[in-house]
């Protein structure tokens, strides 16, 4: 090729000019030999190791606390709020005073039943006396049986007016005690609708407070009818054991009992209602609050678990990517089950130590050499011998 240039019928500067391109040109052919195609670099990724332990069998709802008693505090007389004597939102104890209305009326209420019993007590006295005296005049026949009979009727109508006038007494000191409202159960005050000075009415529609129970508190939960034939084996048993977790809360979810099954299936829904009773004795549970729920039907044992985040879906079923000796990336069909805590039942297609791809999934393919980065939301580290590979950190 380089002596055709300079064969008869090339122009001179045609020649020169190749002649000074001529190193270049083999310089280039040179160092296109010598360079070669660079490999793809290791994906970065986050992995964890397969276990293998006992897991609760359960069936998953959402749930609403529900205060163990609410009672909404009302006044049973008429009058004036004289004294508040707690702060909205305080935990009081059953008995405690919370209001007191203004007694005074009530007060003098009392001593004129009191006093009207003194007065009848005195004529009841004095009709007594008069029978029993004419009781002897009419032995003696100094008085008719008429006049005895008048005397003892005034004497028997004057017990009655007295016995009237001590259930006035009693019901004088039942509406002064009414003026002295306390708490009926011990539980936590909500805020109060009625201040100092107002004028409230006997069982009047509005609450003056409600006050809640929170410990011990409900979850009320809905579960799939179909799971009645598992749940009503159960809970003849005994008691059948439910977890509670507050959304967002790193703390372990609290642990009650079913104490409620309703009698019948909601046709609506095609659910029935259950009940569970928590301790709640650090208060994380409160009145009104949406909470995960568990409600523990039995435990598998020795299950195969794999996080959650390391299953994939496609259109042939589930897999996951398995981490291989040689830092390689088997892709793997898996058939799971129940889920645990963020982690699946995986019933076929792994082993116990085995490493799996829980983040980066979506740059890998089969073969993919991989890299483990430090920091990763669910990057288990497990030792060269439990997990059969080694895969470096």
């Amino acid at each position: 090729m380089v002596a055709s240039f300079f064969k008869p019928g090339y122009s001179p500067c045609i020649q020169i000019v190749f002649v000074l391109l001529l190193p270049y040109l083999l310089l280039a052919g040179c160092s296109s030999k010598k360079e070669k195609p660079k490999g793809r670099p290791p994906v970065p990724v986050a992995v964890a190791a397969v276990e293998q332990k006992t897991v609760p069998v359960t069936v998953n709802a959402i749930g609403t606390v529900e205060a163990f008693n609410s009672v909404p505090v009302k006044t049973q007389v008429n009058g004036v709020i004289a004294q508040v004597h707690f702060r909205e939102g305080q935990d009081v104890r059953k008995g405690d005073l919370l209001f007191t209305i203004d007694p005074r009326p009530f007060n003098a209420a009392l001593k004129q039943a009191e006093a009207n019993l003194a007065r009848d007590l005195a004529q009841s006295k004095n009709a007594a006396e008069q029978a029993r005296r004419y009781a002897g005049l009419l032995q003696d026949g100094i008085v008719t049986l008429e006049q005895y009979d008048q005397l003892k009727a005034n004497s028997e109508a004057f017990l009655a007016t007295v016995a009237a006038d001590r259930a006035a007494v009693d019901n004088a000191r039942i509406q002064l005690s009414y003026c002295y409202i306390r708490s009926p159960i011990s539980g936590r005050t909500g805020s109060f609708q009625i201040n100092v000075g107002a004028l409230v009415k006997a069982n009047d529609t509005a609450a003056l407070v409600t006050i809640n129970q929170i410990s011990p508190i409900y979850v009320s939960f809905t579960v799939p009818e179909r799971q009645l034939a598992v749940i009503k084996p159960k809970a003849a048993e005994g008691r059948m054991v439910v977890q509670a977790r507050v959304p967002n809360d790193p703390k372990e979810g609290e642990q009650g009992v079913v104490s409620f099954l309703d009698n019948s299936v909601d046709t609506a829904t095609g659910t029935i209602r259950l009940k569970g009773t928590f301790h709640n004795g650090d208060r994380r549970l409160w009145p009104g609050q949406f909470v995960n729920v568990s409600l523990i039907l039995g435990s598998r044992q020795n299950a195969v678990l794999a996080p959650a985040a390391a299953v994939q879906n496609a259109q042939q079923g589930q897999f996951v990517f398995v981490v291989g000796t040689d830092k390689r990336i088997e892709q793997r069909p898996v058939v799971t089950s129940i889920m645990d805590n963020n982690r699946l039942v995986i019933d076929r297609g792994l082993r116990p130590g085995e490493v799996v791809v829980t983040d980066g999934i979506m740059n890998l393919t089969p073969g993919t050499r991989i890299e483990v980065k430090r920091e990763g939301p669910v990057t288990i580290q497990a030792s060269a011998n439990q997990r059969g590979a080694g895969v470096s950190r």
